[in-house]
């Protein structure tokens, strides 16, 4: 397909500041178009305050308001409607006879390596230079010495396209020795090579934690650190249900739960890994930390679902990749403590964005230094998952050992991630 029009997405700024920017994505539909809108939404760090889309199968109309979900957050307005542009199909003859999603090469991968003296923040700094440099974190691998000092290595992709050219490469260097300042020591950046797995696996992880990390309800454990904040007992609540009354050809799912940082990408995300097509939908905005969608839908088949066991197997999985989107847990890793975060990979490969931002963000907030930081895939029965892994440093306020201590990291790095 070629590049879809400029018309394709129009970015209108609000009227006052503080008011919702409105992005229009008026362009041909394809499978899973709405989940990769919401999955670049949230790359830019923007939340959804309100949502209509709507399809015929053919053409699709879509409108999202949205704001910085801080006020720390800066937004390339004009970067953003290049990247959802790029996901655009084109108004072309070919799409129209085969409506077949098209397959491009993956972006070469980078190895960018820093030297430097360690210091509390230090990761979550460099993160944040990424993100707003638009290079996507495939891999890290980060050690710290015995002399304090840390050697970085990150595999990124970029969302330009520019990383081959010596401007792009001179901006994301100066940009990091701005960040770094005299603790750098050395700051490298080159191809990684044809041998660079993306996807690398991640080191067995004991039976215990596993279990732990990738049950699909919320463990004791976890229900126990929630009861550190009462309104985090909110979590559990969520209605899931189908109604095939009002329309002849879709299946109406309502949808009310607790908002979070990308419900509607969670939201988005399921339905696209279960081959559900969504003819119209509504996000309502925010209404005392609850939020409201009524989608439309089809199977790919273009029927309604009305088999009873199909719509109770859909509501849970809705309900729970809304509920426990993403896995957060603290275990010992022999004589040290380890963080694990994981989240669920679409069946397309691509991962949950600013995953990483946010956990080094709380580990920051809390003054919690890694002493070493990985991530990677793992594989379960049903489904492939992104962990990041990163043992903490013993020398902080925290008592590591202590369950209220761990509960305390937990609830913080859990809370970022949801955006609460």
């Amino acid at each position: 397909m070629g590049v879809p029009s400029d018309d394709a997405v129009v970015v209108q700024k609000g009227n006052k500041p503080g008011e919702p920017h409105v992005i229009t994505v008026n362009c041909p539909d394809k499978t899973g178009l709405g989940c990769d809108i919401c999955s670049i939404i949230l790359d830019f760090g923007l939340y959804i305050t309100k949502a209509d889309v709507s399809t015929d199968g053919i053409w699709c109309y879509i409108v999202l308001w949205v704001v910085p979900y801080s006020s720390s957050i800066i937004v390339r307005w004009s970067s953003l409607k290049n990247r959802l542009q790029s996901v655009c199909p084109s108004c072309t003859v070919t799409f129209y006879l085969d409506h077949q999603p098209t397959h491009t090469s993956s972006s070469p991968v980078y190895l960018l390596k820093f030297f430097c003296l360690d210091r509390k923040g230090l990761l979550h700094d460099v993160t944040q230079v990424l993100c707003e440099l638009e290079l996507r974190i495939q891999r890290v691998k980060v050690t710290t010495t015995p002399d304090d000092r840390v050697l970085d290595l990150f595999f990124i992709t970029d969302n330009k396209e520019l990383l081959h050219t010596k401007k792009r490469q001179d901006e994301a260097c100066e940009q990091l020795h701005a960040v770094l300042g005299e603790s750098c020591i050395n700051c490298e950046l080159s191809l990684a090579g044809p041998a660079y797995d993306c996807h690398q696996i991640i080191p067995s992880i004991s039976a215990g934690v596993a279990e732990e990390l990738f049950r699909s309800e919320l463990s004791d454990k976890e229900i126990r650190s929630q009861a550190l904040s009462p309104d985090m007992t909110k979590l559990k609540k969520a209605d899931v249900a189908t109604d095939n009354s009002l329309s002849p050809a879709h299946t109406l799912l309502q949808i009310n739960c607790v908002d979070h940082k990308g419900l509607l990408y969670d939201i988005m995300r399921t339905l696209k890994d279960c081959n559900i097509q969504i003819a119209y939908g509504r996000l309502s905005p925010n209404a005392s930390g609850y939020r409201d969608i009524d989608l439309f839908i089809q199977q790919k088949d273009g029927k309604k679902i009305v088999d009873p066991e199909k719509q109770s197997a859909l509501c849970s999985r809705v309900k729970m990749e809304m509920l426990h989107p993403l896995r957060v847990v603290i275990a010992d890793r022999g004589p040290d403590t380890e963080l694990l975060v994981a989240n669920p990979v679409e069946l397309s490969g691509k991962g949950r964005p600013r995953v990483f931002y946010d956990i080094t963000l709380a580990l920051k907030t809390l003054g919690i230094c890694i002493f070493s930081a990985e991530i990677g895939r793992y594989s379960t029965t049903d489904r492939e998952w992104e962990v990041y892994r990163f043992l903490l440093d013993e020398n902080c306020e925290f008592q590591l050992s202590h369950m209220v201590a761990r509960n305390q990291i937990v609830d913080r790095v859990r809370r970022t991630l949801m955006g609460w």
